[in-house]
């Protein structure tokens, strides 16, 4: 018992069944030093899940079925007092990565990375230490210090609410500004009723009205250089 107690308590939050039973299964390749204590794939299951199973450390996917899940880390690191957050990302979006790591999240580690970085990242989370590159922890300080500069750009808070799904659509439209909603759909693998959704939805973050708006906002940007 005494040994099972000193483990990493880990919560897993991800949207993909498979990509949970992949993490899953690693950190269970580490059983003498990590637990999984709960998984949830929503933002609202993690929220209720977090003060129940009180993780030490919560494996956090920033996309989650087209909401972002920064927009939940104030609260979900208040109902686990002591926890620490490490997100797990697909995108290489600086700015919503650098939100991530100013709303509290103590590390990123890539999708893309080999299980040892992984779990080597969570370990280090939990020892108290920052699991981030030298440009980001450069940038996060910088912003820290001079927070009037980050205001000079309102537009990037905007921008940061969008979802993977969202910014990849803002990229296509950036690219193909005159491509109608059944060639895009076509590209994203999606029907051109869910597209209207996500449209809207995009339309309401920007503060844009019309697909021209959002051609222009998302071209002066550089949205269409956004790395899904």
């Amino acid at each position: 018992m005494g040994q099972a107690d000193k483990r990493i308590r880990i919560m897993l939050v991800d949207d993909h069944k498979t990509l949970l039973w992949g993490l899953g299964k690693l950190i269970e390749s580490d059983a003498l030093n990590m637990l999984v204590v709960g998984t949830a794939r929503d933002c609202d299951s993690a929220l209720a899940m977090a003060p129940e199973v009180l993780p030490d450390v919560i494996l956090l996917d920033i996309d989650l079925g087209g909401t972002c899940s920064l927009d939940i880390m104030p609260r979900l690191l208040a109902g686990c007092n002591g926890a620490r957050v490490l997100v797990l990302s697909g995108t290489r979006d600086r700015e919503l990565l650098d939100r991530a790591v100013m709303l509290g999240a103590r590390g990123v580690v890539s999708k893309d990375e080999p299980a040892d970085v992984v779990l080597k990242a969570i370990e280090k989370v939990y020892g108290g230490e920052l699991w981030l590159d030298g440009i980001m922890l450069t940038r996060v300080f910088e912003a820290m210090r001079n927070p009037q500069a980050r205001r000079q750009d309102p537009e990037l808070d905007k921008i940061a609410q969008l979802t993977a799904k969202e910014r990849r659509i803002c990229s296509l439209i950036a690219t193909g500004g005159g491509a109608v909603n059944k060639a895009l759909a076509q590209q994203l693998f999606i029907s051109e009723h869910t597209l209207r959704n996500h449209l809207t939805t995009i339309y309401h973050k920007l503060g844009v009205s019309n697909r021209l708006d959002l051609y222009v906002f998302a071209t002066k940007h550089r949205l269409d250089q956004a790395d899904l």
